[in-house]
């Protein structure tokens, strides 16, 4: 099956969450043999910091921006050979463009998805302003898969006339993310790796902050992009800003925990657990993560990982927590997260929903 995927980026993870997932899907769906070509911008200083060469398991095609008529010719092009043709959300440049040339250009032979890796985000923004510009495509789109949400969002989304709408979860892939050895870089008590973001600043600053501002003889970790200003009101808080992939390992198996810290709007709709949940279970780090509906759907709680639902909760995990029940806890999401949430499952789910698809006779194509 030939794939064309239209993203953020896959190169560069920088002021870009959704490159793991992007890498981790894409990469199990070519192990099954499926062709991908993923089509990315030239923008936001994304190519000055990758992460990755080009990947053996997708062909990489970064686009100009600045030329409305040259991003339209990519997409017919794109369409041309592909028999599924991807939209992701958050491109950050040209979604209403590339959202409707997707739906109008491509050939009655191919599938068209809209891959939405910030759910919440998109359905809250579309739920509030009837106007919105993907409200009419969304029912064009032979079907939805998301980043997460479960049965809210999938209700959500058969609201708006989806055809079908079916979570692929982030999950792990094994052959990045996986434990190593401590690096002195990244001592800490207490780590937390994502970028500043308007929904989830203040959750940072109950979850990560807070329990640093408490605990002024322990030492914090802080990684991302944007947290220079508020670092520097802590102390005890090393920020080490944007990290990249090749570090990410090291990151999470240093510190004696790591916490997840989930966007407001992640939170409320449940059963979105980030990238990042992922990548320290696969790096066995002792997980403590905001409580959420659905973490246990993922990890079980007191055993695989710890949840609490405010800044004291925190502290409270921090002052019980030894190294060796830190080990455990790690050792035992490494194991779950093995188990049931890697890539490679979550690629069988996307072929499992386009067997699924009433339309798929249309295509040329076949698993």
């Amino acid at each position: 099956m030939k794939i064309a995927f239209f993203g953020s980026s896959l190169v560069s993870a920088y002021w870009n969450g959704a490159a793991t997932y992007y890498r981790g899907i894409l990469s199990a769906l070519h192990r099954r043999g499926h062709q991908i070509t993923f089509y990315e911008p030239d923008a936001w200083e994304r190519q000055a910091h990758r992460d990755i060469p080009d990947p053996p398991y997708a062909r990489s095609v970064v686009y100009p921006v600045g030329d409305e008529n040259a991003v339209v010719k990519v997409v017919e092009d794109a369409a041309r050979e592909a028999d599924l043709i991807v939209k992701a959300s958050g491109v950050g440049i040209y979604d209403e463009l590339l959202e409707r040339a997707v739906v109008e250009l491509r050939p009655e032979r191919a599938l068209a998805a809209f891959w939405d890796v910030d759910a919440a985000a998109t359905l809250d923004r579309m739920q509030g302003d009837t106007a919105d510009p993907l409200r009419p495509l969304i029912p064009r789109f032979d079907l939805v898969f998301t980043y997460g949400g479960g049965d809210a969002v999938i209700q959500a989304y058969t609201r708006l006339n989806a055809k079908s709408c079916v979570p692929i979860y982030n999950a792990l892939d094994p052959r990045t993310h996986h434990p190593v050895a401590a690096d002195p870089r990244f001592q800490a008590r207490l780590a937390f790796l994502g970028n500043r973001l308007p929904d989830r600043e203040e959750r940072v600053r109950e979850f990560f902050f807070k329990p640093a501002q408490g605990n002024p003889q322990q030492d914090f970790l802080l990684g991302g992009s944007g947290w220079e200003g508020a670092a520097a009101d802590y102390p005890n808080v090393k920020y080490v800003g944007h990290v990249y992939t090749a570090d990410h390992n090291a990151f999470n198996s240093t510190p004696l925990a790591v916490v997840n810290i989930c966007r407001q709007s992640m939170a409320s709709y449940g059963y979105s657990p980030p990238t990042r949940v992922f990548e320290a279970a696969g790096a066995g780090a002792c997980v403590i993560t905001d409580d959420w509906e659905g973490v246990d759907y993922f990890l079980e709680p007191g055993r695989e990982c710890l949840t609490a639902n405010n800044g004291d909760e925190i502290n409270d995990h921090l002052r019980d927590l030894t190294d060796k029940r830190a080990r455990e806890i790690g050792a035992a999401g490494l194991k779950r997260v093995l188990a049931e949430h890697t890539y490679d499952r979550r690629a069988v789910e996307v072929e499992d929903a386009l067997k699924r698809l009433a339309v798929w006779g249309h295509s040329k194509s076949s698993f």
